[in-house]
């Protein structure tokens, strides 16, 4: 999947394999030293607040960006125990009023 850089900076863009195109807004990322990766936490744009919505999440290389249109490939998460960590990262985030 690819992600295409918005001209506001906390939205992307994600296109997937049919050529259809999702806004998402960035939650956040962070950097994980255990599996040395980056990861970006997303949430569709057209949710309303207090809704209850799905995040998805991906690895990334920030140091990998398409240098022609400024693409990111996005990496779905496969391995359960790298989900777990994402999750509780997400669970962090979202239990601490200081972070959101």
């Amino acid at each position: 999947m690819s992600e295409e850089q918005n001209n506001t900076e906390n939205k992307i863009t994600l296109v997937d394999d049919n050529g259809n195109e999702t806004e998402y807004d960035i939650l956040f990322t962070f950097d994980s030293k255990d599996y040395g990766k980056s990861y970006i936490l997303l949430i569709p744009t057209d949710s309303e607040p207090e809704e209850q919505v799905d995040v998805s999440a991906f690895s990334f290389d920030p140091n990998e960006e398409n240098s022609e249109n400024g693409d990111i490939d996005l990496v779905e998460i496969d391995d359960d125990d790298e989900w777990q960590m994402v999750e509780d990262v997400l669970d962090t985030f979202l239990n601490d009023e200081n972070m959101q």
